[in-house]
């Protein structure tokens, strides 16, 4: 569903990406570790068109992601580091906005259940997003981005912040979403839940793609010392 090609980034001088390959397929959960610098965030933006690559391309379900093209955003959602919303609007208002904003149209027991799917509490669906924890608005997030019915969902450093009981709940919900099909990309430093959620996994280091095997032949020690080893 997400194919990346001989992807490279250039900023002046400075090269962001070196030819960059990988796949991401359906019910597939591909992780993206590196050290902060390593390209993952570069990678991510230009999936999204955020950026446009020095050379290469992105496709999604065989459609070349460009800057400004809808028809590639409409497939895809993206959930950073920080989920922005809207803070004096309730869980369902943002949900409702941002879903209005994609073309779809939902009534209350619809946007309800969308935020149930997310597992956030239905005693928060009435309650100004501004007072959300940061796990509450992860899951706000995850919601928006089911509702929009994007294939491919990106995600930049999600658990980054999130206590245990938050970083566990946020990866069900990805399994969740893995398994009804979704392709996933997460950046992300965090090696444990990289091996529990991931399909498979990929490190980077000063632009590259260096490795990239299953995530079930590894263990958490291992690919802990193959990260090290690498970075």
């Amino acid at each position: 569903m997400l194919q990346i090609d001989n992807l490279t980034k250039y900023y002046g001088d400075y090269q962001a990406l070196k030819g960059i390959d990988l796949t991401v397929d359906q019910g597939e959960v591909f992780c993206l570790l590196g050290q902060n610098g390593a390209g993952k965030s570069t990678t991510i933006n230009l999936a999204l068109g955020f950026l446009s690559p020095s050379s290469g391309r992105v496709l999604v379900n065989g459609v070349e992601v460009k800057p400004g093209d809808d028809r590639t955003r409409r497939m895809m959602a993206y959930i950073p580091e920080v989920v922005m919303l809207y803070g004096k609007l309730t869980a369902i208002e943002n949900l409702d906005y941002f879903s209005r904003l994609a073309g779809f149209r939902y009534g209350r027991k619809e946007l309800e259940a969308l935020l149930l799917e997310a597992d956030l509490q239905e005693g928060a669906f009435d309650r100004y997003v501004g007072s959300f924890s940061k796990g509450m608005r992860q899951k706000v997030g995850i919601a928006i981005a089911v509702g929009k019915n994007a294939g491919v969902l990106l995600m930049d450093e999600p658990t980054s912040g999130l206590d245990p009981r938050a970083t566990e709940e946020f990866s069900l919900l990805v399994r969740q979403l893995s398994q009804r099909g979704r392709a996933i990309l997460i950046a992300t430093h965090d090696i444990f839940n990289a091996v529990s959620i991931g399909t498979r996994i990929g490190i980077m280091r000063s632009g590259e793609l260096l490795h990239v095997q299953p995530a079930s032949e590894v263990s958490a020690e291992s690919l802990l010392k193959l990260y090290l080893e690498t970075v």
